[in-house]
């Protein structure tokens, strides 16, 4: 049995113009929701994860304890539990699934909080990765709503160079002839494990792999771990699926909307919220001077960088250490 709800969205005209019919978005809850309403949590997915994968912030002793908090996770569309271009329906299936923003992400998240739930407002929005450009996003579009934020080894908008990064990505697992533009019959497999092999590079930092880290991690050689931690990761993915949310990556902006037109620094004025911004000192995709350039442009931000080898994983169950620090920037933006 499924582990998770779905919030039946309806016919969703998208930001780009398409019409999303009987669309879904997936979610799961922990904790209860209390009498006044005010115990909320908002945590956002990341690249290819699922609710599954953020287990490891819930429970008890951990960054996000859910008898204190009410915390909803919706899951991204496109990554195969929403709407995706594995599940929907044709003539939008596969490779014609329409073109998906973090705009897109969050208005139909808000959705989700408000109608289902009826909350008005919001203790904390938090997330990783793509999880903390929609941290942002719903920062600046619902600011009265949002009481804090914690957007960790991410960033407001897509870097020149990230999309560049990503146009590697994208090259390695299109490259298999088994893709067929999108329309394959079997899993394209030698583009999933190219893709793998590519975003390894730039998954941790260079001092990860020159101090070998990952034997510390439990594998063997570093062959193993891009075998068995990059390529075991990618594999059973869906190959649209990736696609669709690496252009919601690419594409990423916060201020790329009705509401702020194209105007970043607007966007960034507008989150209110007090906010602990919290890029990996050596993350090669988000690097921290894009972070300490947004909180320059935000009201109550504060800069405060996991310093760590694990790169941009910095934010991730890998490192003990790294999880303590998360632990401690959350409970100190809810004294805020």
């Amino acid at each position: 049995m499924a582990d998770y709800k779905i919030f039946e969205l309806g016919d969703v005209v998208l930001q780009r113009g398409a019409t999303l019919r009987g669309a879904k978005l997936a979610y799961k809850t922990w904790g209860t929701l209390n009498k006044a309403k005010d115990n909320v949590v908002v945590m956002p997915t990341w690249y290819s994860g699922q609710h599954q994968d953020t287990e490891w912030m819930i429970g008890k002793g951990k960054p996000l304890d859910p008898s204190r908090f009410f915390i909803i996770v919706p899951n991204m569309l496109g990554n195969g539990l929403s709407s995706s271009p594995s599940n929907t329906p044709e003539p939008y299936d596969r490779a014609r699934f329409p073109n998906v923003t973090f705009y897109d992400n969050v208005v139909l998240q808000h959705r989700l909080v408000t109608e289902v739930f009826g909350i008005k407002k919001i203790a904390l929005v938090t997330g990783w990765s793509m999880g903390a450009a929609q941290t942002y996003q719903w920062g600046c579009l619902y600011p009265e709503m949002v009481e804090r934020i914690v957007p960790t080894c991410g960033a407001a908008r897509c870097s020149r160079h990230n999309f560049v990064m990503l146009e590697g990505v994208k090259a390695a697992l299109t490259a298999d002839d088994a893709f067929k533009n999108g329309w394959y019959a079997r899993p394209p497999t030698k583009g999933l494990r190219a893709m793998a092999r590519v975003y390894a590079g730039w998954g941790f930092s260079q001092t990860f792999y020159r101090e070998k880290e990952y034997l510390k991690l439990g594998f063997s050689s570093m062959e193993d771990f891009l075998v068995a931690f990059w390529e075991g990761f990618f594999i059973h993915k869906d190959a649209n699926n990736l696609l669709a949310m690496l252009w919601t990556w690419q594409n990423g902006d916060i201020s790329d909307n009705p509401v702020f037109k194209g105007d970043f620094d607007k966007a960034l004025k507008a989150i209110k919220a007090p906010a602990i911004v919290m890029p990996g000192s050596m993350d090669l995709y988000f690097p921290p001077e894009d972070n300490e350039y947004e909180v320059k442009h935000m009201p109550k931000a504060e800069f405060r960088p996991f310093k760590s080898i694990y790169g941009h994983f910095a934010s991730s169950a890998l490192n003990p250490v790294d999880v303590v620090f998360l632990k401690k920037a959350i409970e100190d933006v809810m004294k805020r």
